[in-house]
């Protein structure tokens, strides 16, 4: 049985976040400003990029895998991107005298613009993605990365929770606009934070991914949240989080949104979730509300990672939202999944022969005891300035 999506981010009881200052960067890519409730836009001047920039790549290419049916992109113009540049050549600094950036700005507070070297697009429009041996096709799409801050040697962590809320309705207003894009299948907002991540760029920032077709996660996902309403008639997310509360030992934190909790079966030494106490597809369909909650449950939850342990822990943040399209698309609900390698102090769990090749996990340490640990670490940080 196929649910209705709910994906309302136009309507206006669900607070709309403020339109962004659109720009266009020195070889046609957009760029947009978002800025904190304190800062009126108005007041704020973009530079002009100036730069002398090569022309945009063409689209990379789709090849399909026939043995599990999953399609790789094959962007070679990747292997030219920035590489971990010292702090003086951080193309996500703002701009200043006698160097131009890709912020063509003196300061700013949070910026989304089109990847420069993308794994998707830079063009979007319907296409049919046929099955057969040896088939190739555009990867079509967007990538667009997103800076949480001005501030080079900032974290996520480290903003203040004015600033976290403006990340949080950059990525509901990026989450709408590019749905509503031809050919866009899903959008996944993202962050890779640590050099054992293997980040390319030490700024604080992440990604947003738009999709010319739904990966293999969400598939997998909507497979089993499929089977289970055949079965019980029931919302498998719901269901889930009814559990989780139910048993309490995993959970972190609950506000009046949001869940907060470590899942059962957990595949990495520290995996985290943030699930909404309503059903809700995406970032965009989050009310003015809920957004706020959010942005204060998730840097919550970041500066309690960090908390764990002396030295900044390594993670994937990932945004997990139903796709635009599917038509089972309704039983998916969003989430966070937060996910880090590490297994203690000093060492870091490896995928190796079982998880890497078979997708087979072994745990390192039991649910409950991280959800201990998380939870004692949220507590620890809930009287930090924001």
């Amino acid at each position: 049985m196929n649910s209705p999506v709910t994906r309302t981010p136009r309507q206006a009881d669900v607070g709309t976040p403020r339109e962004p200052v659109r720009g266009r960067m020195a070889d046609g890519r957009d760029i947009l400003y978002f800025f904190d409730a304190s800062h009126r836009p108005e007041d704020f001047a973009a530079l002009s990029d100036l730069r002398t920039l090569p022309g945009r790549p063409p689209a990379a290419e789709l090849r399909r895998d026939p043995l599990t049916g999953e399609w790789v992109s094959f962007a070679a113009h990747r292997q030219t991107r920035t590489h971990l540049p010292p702090a003086d050549e951080c193309p996500l600094c703002a701009s200043r005298a006698g160097r131009s950036t890709e912020v063509a700005a003196q300061d700013y507070d949070v910026v989304v613009f089109e990847n420069r070297f993308p794994s998707f697009g830079p063009d979007q429009q319907d296409q049919v993605l046929g099955a057969g041996l040896g088939e190739t096709f555009p990867a079509h799409g967007r990538c667009e990365v997103i800076a949480f801050s001005a501030a080079h040697d900032d974290s996520f962590g480290d903003l203040p929770l004015e600033r976290a809320r403006t990340v949080v309705d950059a990525w509901a207003q990026r989450t709408g606009e590019l749905s509503a894009l031809p050919g866009i299948e899903q959008v996944f907002a993202f962050e890779n934070r640590g050099a054992q991540i293997g980040v390319t760029l030490h700024h604080p920032h992440g990604q947003i991914y738009s999709y010319p077709y739904v990966p293999p996660r969400t598939l997998a996902q909507l497979e089993q949240a499929r089977n289970h309403r055949a079965d019980t008639g029931r919302n498998l997310m719901q269901d889930v989080l009814d559990f989780e509360i139910s048993d309490g030992s995993r959970i972190v934190e609950r506000s009046g949104y949001f869940t907060v909790f470590v899942p059962f079966a957990a595949r990495m030494p520290i995996e985290v979730h943030i699930v909404p106490n309503r059903h809700v597809a995406d970032l965009a369909g989050l009310t003015a509300a809920e957004r706020a909650d959010l942005a204060e449950v998730y840097l919550r939850l970041i500066r309690g990672v960090d908390a764990l342990y002396a030295t900044p822990t390594p993670y994937i943040a990932a945004w997990f939202q139903a796709p635009t399209r599917h038509p089972d698309a309704g039983e998916l609900r969003l989430h966070l999944q937060l996910t880090s390698p590490r297994r203690a102090e000093d060492k870091l769990k490896y995928l190796a022969g079982s998880e890497a090749a078979m997708g087979a996990f072994i745990g390192d340490v039991t649910p409950e005891s991280t959800a201990a640990r998380l939870r004692d670490a949220v507590q620890s940080v809930k009287g930090t300035p924001a």
